[in-house]
């Protein structure tokens, strides 16, 4: 059972990164091999983009390196057959969504918020995957008492006969409690791919990212608009930082346990810096699925609570 489950994985992780590897996001390089960025925004211009800037600066940049814009379908104009075939990260991945964002934004008028409303269109999409999750993560909980009489029971047990009666009391506690570990892995594994997606997209449409939403430049990273001044930037920093905290405490199976909390801790700082040099358009996807998962996982709770109480 256990070898069958690890096979599951590795087949999983080997077929995700067979994807990735088909695709990429080519920036920009001037002769010295420097990516070359927009001095007004700062933003690091791509050079594979899908379809043609309007912002004048962008354009003549795009000239002066000789990128043939003229051959790319306007923004509006683009479509998923845009391009043609390029292989299946491409084909199937990146251009469908940068697609669906941008019809999104052509009905609302701003592609800040068709970020938001194509991000949750994906999230209520992927909810029945997502929903296993968050009720593994609860049941993990509930067997946790269970779980570390176990781990106490077999503490400095290191043979084999020892090992192999814990994993098969360790099913029992897993079967006792409903618990699947593989189905609490499935959106972990797609959440990778639709981030990558999501960042190429971006990265990838001009009219993405030379967009504004509620006046913060979406194609700017915060660490970019700050240094200039602009502190407007740093709301959306905070609301990282909060949204990921939250996020990862609501989802948290030990939540007593110091090295889990401190571990949260330290992956709570690292998105956080991280946020601070990615594009505002890509903090507000991020804010946005962990507003969904904070709120998905405080349903799932109430609901357990009920049937607890049932």
């Amino acid at each position: 059972m256990k070898n069958k489950k690890q096979i599951i994985k590795k087949t999983l992780i080997v077929a995700l990164l067979a994807i990735l590897l088909t695709g990429c996001t080519k920036n920009l390089q001037d002769k010295n091999k420097k990516i070359v960025t927009n001095p007004t925004t700062g933003q690091s211009l791509t050079e594979n983009i899908l379809c043609k800037p309007t912002d004048k600066e962008t354009i003549e940049i795009y000239k002066k390196y000789k990128v043939k814009i003229n051959k790319l379908p306007a923004c509006e104009d683009f479509n998923v057959t845009s391009g043609g075939y390029e292989g299946l990260w491409n084909t199937f991945f990146v251009k469908p969504l940068a697609f669906i964002i941008l019809k999104v934004g052509q009905v609302v008028k701003n592609y800040g918020l068709a970020i938001i409303i194509t991000s949750l269109l994906i999230r209520l999409i992927a909810f029945p995957i997502t929903k296993k999750t968050a009720i593994q993560s609860e049941l993990i909980k509930q067997a946790k008492p269970d779980l570390d009489k176990l781990e106490k029971k077999y503490a400095n047990k290191t043979d084999q006969e020892s090992m192999m009666k814990k994993s098969q009391e360790m099913s029992l506690i897993y079967k006792k409690y409903n618990i699947n570990p593989i189905s609490g892995c499935l959106y972990a594994l797609l959440q990778l791919p639709l981030f990558i997606a999501f960042l190429e997209a971006i990265n990838r449409v001009p009219a993405l990212f030379e967009g504004t939403f509620l006046t913060l430049q979406m194609g700017t990273a915060p660490y970019i608009a700050i240094s200039k001044g602009h502190y407007a930037y740093l709301i959306l920093t905070i609301l990282v930082g909060l949204s990921t905290y939250f996020s990862f405490k609501l989802n948290t199976t030990t939540s007593d346990n110091k090295q889990s909390n401190t571990m949260t801790r330290v992956m709570v700082i690292m998105i956080l810096v991280m946020s601070v040099f990615m594009t505002v358009a890509l903090n507000i996807y991020w804010v946005t699925t962990n507003i969904f998962t904070i709120v998905q996982n405080l349903l799932v709770k109430k609901g357990g609570q009920k049937n607890e109480k049932v």
